[in-house]
């Protein structure tokens, strides 16, 4: 999806969001989307200027990309030399933009990578269209071969990488409550009425889930929890504040969150689980710890595991 480098770019991007009915389906979408993205800026730029002003989800992704061609050079050198590029659905750089920019430079052979490691129509599905609907009706004038990575829910090196950021949080809590500590893979919610259509989102997340849980032998209880609900349709649940407020409840006072389904850091992690729910929840629940696992951003292993799959 890619994120605003800027507050200046934050309403055209939930305008594009808003009016892309892969992402989102509303009735009346072509007068509903424009209306709710413009109710909705000046709150989502009060948000990014609370993580510094812009979203950073270039500056890692462009950076991961890099590091992997390194990676590849090295392990595949009779295809190098390896060149990455970034194509964004709603900020730039944007898809078609890139793809310009990939024909121009005229490579023997570009993989498109999704980088949401877990399938969705709204977004794997959604860049896989722009790519398609750049192209609908003529073809590259370059004889570029083309293949695709559409998913990669449970590739055993973003599985380490995952595990290796909850061993690292759990160190921060005192050793006699390490067991105690909850597990809380966040994942961006779906509307049902997506998984009705039969969208295999929420089984891959749930592979991963399973796959970090089996790397690090069921360590800790653990829960699958669901953030970034958006309209008034209903999505899947238990949302992740819910559940860290039904937990409390019961007398849990520990946990990590995990972003289970994001690659780098951006708003949902920098924002909503580190500030909404590791310190504004936690100070209203009387918790008396939220920590929160790094995304893969540049961990040796995830670089490892993007050249693997690649």
């Amino acid at each position: 999806m890619g994120g605003p480098q800027n507050t200046d770019q934050v309403h055209d991007y939930l305008l594009r969001i808003m009016t892309d009915r892969d992402m989102i389906q509303l009735p009346f979408q072509s007068k509903l989307g424009p209306w709710i993205a413009k109710r909705r800026t000046p709150e989502v730029e009060k948000k990014y200027n609370e993580i510094g002003g812009g979203s950073p989800i270039l500056k890692w992704t462009t950076l991961q990309g890099k590091l992997m061609c390194e990676k590849l050079d090295k392990v595949s050198p009779e295809t190098a030399p390896h060149k990455s590029y970034v194509g964004f659905r709603y900020v730039n750089p944007f898809t078609e933009d890139t793809l310009s920019e990939i024909e121009k430079d005229n490579p023997e052979r570009v993989v498109i990578f999704s980088q949401y490691p877990q399938y969705s129509c709204a977004t794997s599905g959604s860049s896989f269209n722009s790519i398609f609907t750049h192209y609908k009706g003529k073809k590259p004038e370059n004889n570029i071969k083309w293949s695709m990575i559409d998913r990669w829910p449970t590739h055993p090196l973003l599985i380490k990488t995952f595990a290796e950021r909850i061993k690292e949080k759990l160190q921060e809590f005192p050793e006699e409550k390490r067991k105690d500590v909850i597990l809380l893979f966040s994942a961006h919610s779906l509307p049902l009425k997506a998984v009705r259509r039969g969208d295999a989102y929420p089984s891959e997340v749930g592979a991963s889930v399973n796959a970090v849980m089996s790397e690090l032998e069921n360590c800790n209880p653990y829960s699958l929890v669901w953030q970034s609900k958006v309209g008034p349709l209903p999505w899947l649940e238990p949302f992740t504040d819910d559940a860290i407020k039904m937990y409390v409840a019961k007398g849990k006072k520990n946990f990590i969150l995990i972003p289970i389904a994001f690659v780098n850091e951006h708003i949902e992690t920098l924002h909503e689980l580190d500030i909404e729910y590791c310190t504004e929840l936690a100070e209203e629940v009387k918790a008396e710890k939220i920590a929160r696992a790094a995304a893969p951003n540049d961990h040796p292993l995830f670089i490892e595991g993007l050249a693997d799959i690649v």
